[in-house]
Order: C-alpha cells, then structure tokens, then sequence
C-alpha cells in the first residue's frame, strides 16, 4: 500500500467494528422486543404442545379399529363421550370399539392413538359409521413437536422477527434480556443549513441529509436526537457537548474535509476525542472519520450528499448497530447481475454506486443509478454495489454482492 494514501476501508470497517462494544442490557416486555437484539440465549421451559394434541375435528379411535374399513365396508364405534380444546385433566380413556368426539387443539384420549377427520364419519344416534381409516397417529400432533423442553430455541445476538417472538412466548417467556437500543445524536454543521420547517434565506438549505440519516436510525428502532450549528467554534463545542451528554453515539454532517470552515474534527480533537481514522479510501465519502470520546463512538461524516450518505451506510450505521448488540451489523448483502458495466476510481479505491434492484425472473437485476448522483436519484436507490480494491472494472452481466437497502 502507498504510504500517502488513506486507510483502506476495509480496514476502516474492521478497526470500527472492532473498536464498539454493545451497549447494557436491559428486560422488556416480549410484546415490545420485536427488532431488538436478544443479550441471553433462551432454553425452552416447557414441551409445546404440553399434550398429545388432535390436528383435526374429527373422532379419537384406536386406529386397529379402523384397519378393516372400506368403501363398501364402514365400520361401526360407539361415541362415548366428546373431547374439546379446554384444556385440563378430565380427558378419559378410550378403549376398542369405541370412539370421542374430538375438537382441533384438544389432547387426545388415553388409549386413542389416531383422529378420524369429521369428513369420513358418519354420525347415527349414539354410533359412529367410520368411512376411511386412520392409521398410527394420524391427525395427532405429538407433545413437544414445536418446541421441547431444554431445546435451544434462540441464541444471543438474535434478532427478534415476529415468528421468532411466536416461538419464545410458546417456550414459556413473557419478559426477554435485550441489549439497549443506543440513542443516536445527529449534528448538521454549515452556517448555510436550515432546519426543515423554518423560512429558507437565499442560498441556504434545507438539513436534509440530517433528515435522511435520522430516517435510517428510525427505521431500525433507535431514538434520535437531532441538532444544528453554524460555523462558529463555540456554537459547534456546545452542541457536540449537548450532544455528548444526552446520547450513546454521535454522528457529524458537513465540516468533515480541511477548509477555513471545516471545524467539527478539531473540535472534538480539543474535546479529547481519539481518532481511529478520518479519511478512507472510498468513493463517495472519502472524508468520513470515526474515533471515541469518553467511551462515546463518534462518526465525522462530509456533506455532500452521496458522500454523506454512503459514509454513513459503510462505517457509520454498522457501528451504530454493533452498538445496539447486532451479530452481522453490516447491510444484507445477495447476488445480483449487473446491467451496465461498472467503473472504479482506479486500483487502490473502494467505489459504490448506488442503484435499484430487480428481483423479477430467475437471477436478480442490479441498475446502476450512476456514480455521480445527488438527492433524486439517492432516493430511489434500493441498493448498493461496490467496486472493491484491486479491481477497476466490472463488466455488464457480472454476478457481484449488492448491498440491500429496501427490503
């Protein structure tokens, strides 16, 4: 590598994910836990189904009984007696010749072992004309068959997905450990930045790429806090202290390169931030700087918007989310066709170019929406593919992984 050149990025990626610790943990309710991430691996409690439990409405049989039927020779059981999904210990006992009537979800008789679906019986008085038999457990769905006592059902570091929050409350949980979700502080820099909703001087603009990254944070359930400074040192010490003191990570937009006006880096150099790096070999967001302050992870990212951007998908967002306890805090990745040809910046560069993602026909599309795009195209970017180092062309019809940002 030449020595003059920026770190890698990843490198970058690995000294970020490697410097953030989650954060503590904390119980919840398991109604509230649905996209946190688990901080205990959870061992079932209890068999689930806890009974021997009928799949269907039908008849609990010994199925033996039933050996003999066909379709011109139905067999004959007494009901004795019906069984319904309550719950509870008055179940009864079945003995050959007989037959109960049985209700989906209703533990199934002692001595029965099969259900006869209510569509092949017949029912005359007190007598049960069966019309198709029913071997060895058949319509019974046998204890523990979803979950079993002492199985390992989720691991930490587990996501909490809705049939993943079904499965746990059937093991017996109502209350889980979950690593706390950190609250994000998001600073726009620039005497030229306005806050949405407020009257828009000439030749300013609107926070939007503040507005973006905090539609990042809360998509994926973080609290945000979300502020503005001019270009005045002592405007941007008191809102990085603000922020310091009312989050869990720090994120930086605008004032992140070495002009008159580019402060937020010597500030929080004089704050005693310790830097891990600021600029990587990437392309958009070559500026993009990441270190700790008082146990504080703090991003530094440009202002332009695709560097802006890309700089908080590529080492921002994944150390936010190893913070909040994530395994593989990274964006979902799969393979895509490319359907242009891709260029890099040259060897020593990582380049992404954002672009949408076609799932229809066999192999997935990926569109590139140019290199050099700004707000219109960055919103109707679904994905991302990168040009990694050592490579400086890739060619249309290409199989390459694309990062995933609508799914």
């Amino acid at each position: 590598m030449i020595s003059w050149l920026p770190m890698g990025f990843e490198e970058a990626l690995h000294i970020t994910l490697d410097t953030i610790a989650p954060l503590g943990t904390e119980n919840i309710d398991l109604s509230e836990a649905t996209g946190r991430i688990l901080a205990q691996t959870l061992i079932s409690t209890i068999d689930s189904p806890s009974i021997d439990a009928s799949l269907k409405d039908g008849y609990a049989v010994l199925s033996q009984d039933l050996a003999a039927v066909s379709g011109e020779t139905p067999v004959h059981l007494t009901v004795t007696g019906d069984v319904a999904a309550a719950g509870g210990d008055k179940v009864g006992e079945l003995i050959s010749g007989t037959a109960m009537r049985i209700l989906t979800g209703a533990e199934i008789p002692r001595g029965a072992d099969a259900v006869l679906a209510e569509e092949f019986a017949e029912i005359r008085g007190t007598t049960l004309v069966a019309g198709n038999s029913a071997g060895p457990g058949r319509n019974i769905m046998p204890r523990g068959t979803d979950v079993k006592k002492g199985q390992t059902i989720a691991r930490k570091g587990d996501r909490i997905i809705p049939g993943l929050a079904g499965i746990i409350a059937a093991s017996g949980f109502s209350g889980i450990s979950v690593f706390k979700q950190p609250r994000v502080a998001i600073i726009a820099t620039g005497d030229e930045v306005v806050a949405p909703g407020r009257p828009l001087p000439r030749g300013k603009l609107y926070a939007s790429n503040m507005v973006t990254l905090n539609a990042f944070c809360r998509q994926w359930g973080m609290e945000t806090v979300l502020l503005i400074a001019g270009d005045d040192p002592r405007e941007i010490r008191n809102v990085l202290e603000k922020a310091m003191a009312d989050a869990d990570a720090v994120i930086t937009s605008g004032g992140a390169w070495t002009g008159d006006r580019d402060l937020v880096a010597k500030i929080l150099l004089e704050l005693g931030w310790k830097k891990s790096f600021h600029r990587i070999r990437m392309g958009p967001g070559k500026a993009v700087g990441f270190g700790m302050l008082d146990q504080m992870p703090v991003f530094i990212l440009p202002g332009g918007p695709p560097s802006n951007l890309m700089g908080f998908l590529q080492i921002a967002f994944p150390g936010i989310r190893a913070l909040a306890g994530y395994k593989h805090p990274c964006l979902p990745t799969m393979r895509a066709a490319l359907t242009s040809d891709l260029q890099g910046r040259d060897r020593e560069w990582t380049q992404f170019v954002f672009g949408t993602i076609n799932l229809q026909g066999d192999t997935p599309q990926f569109h590139s929406l140019g290199q050099k795009g700004r707000l219109q195209s960055m919103a109707r970017a679904t994905a991302i593919a990168a040009i990694p180092e050592g490579v400086t062309d890739v060619s249309q019809g290409a199989m390459v992984d694309v990062q995933i940002l609508s799914f």
